[in-house]
């Protein structure tokens, strides 16, 4: 490959860092044709794009971004395809269902909420961060819940003292 063409795939996979927030390193070698492209299937359904890339061009592109990523460039050995995601815990659910029926992708490393998680034994401390809706939908049933009682318990009285009001009006 000449200079110039691994230059723009590192500008290429730069451009891709920059577009999403939160990063995971798989590795998925080993994978069948059948069980890649059913991993390609689930990662394209949940918004998830998933690139396949040499580790020195992926570690060049890193070092070019705004972000320090050198935390994890211990885990560019091996095979590596990077998860890239608009939510925190998307990939690492993915990895974890897709898992159920093949030992591979193997979590290597991820760049979430500018926390940097290593190794394969992180995967399920990633899957139990909320994503930023989920904590939206928290916090709305944790304020609609007291609201919800008040006027319970307003709609009750009412209808008890309206039954007063008519039972004195009736006497």
């Amino acid at each position: 490959m000449k200079k110039e063409d691994k230059g723009k795939l590192i500008d290429s996979i730069g451009i891709e860092l920059a577009k999403y927030p939160y990063i995971y390193l798989v590795d998925i070698a080993g994978l069948n044709s059948v069980d890649t492209a059913k991993l390609r299937r689930l990662c394209f359904r949940r918004e998830v794009k998933l690139m396949t890339v040499k580790n020195t061009l992926l570690r060049k592109a890193m070092e070019k971004s705004s972000i320090d990523y050198s935390e994890i460039f211990s885990s560019l050995e091996g095979a590596t395809s990077i998860m890239l995601s608009n939510v925190n815990n998307v990939p690492a659910k993915l990895i974890k269902d897709f898992r159920a029926s093949s030992p591979k992708p193997i979590f290597k490393a991820a760049y979430v909420e500018e926390a940097f998680y290593l190794g394969d034994n992180n995967l399920d401390l990633l899957i139990n961060i909320k994503s930023k809706k989920e904590l939206i939908a928290d916090i709305i049933a944790a304020l609609e819940s007291p609201v919800k009682n008040v006027i319970g318990a307003l709609q009750s009285g009412g209808n008890t003292l309206s039954g007063v009001v008519k039972t004195l009006s009736e006497r």
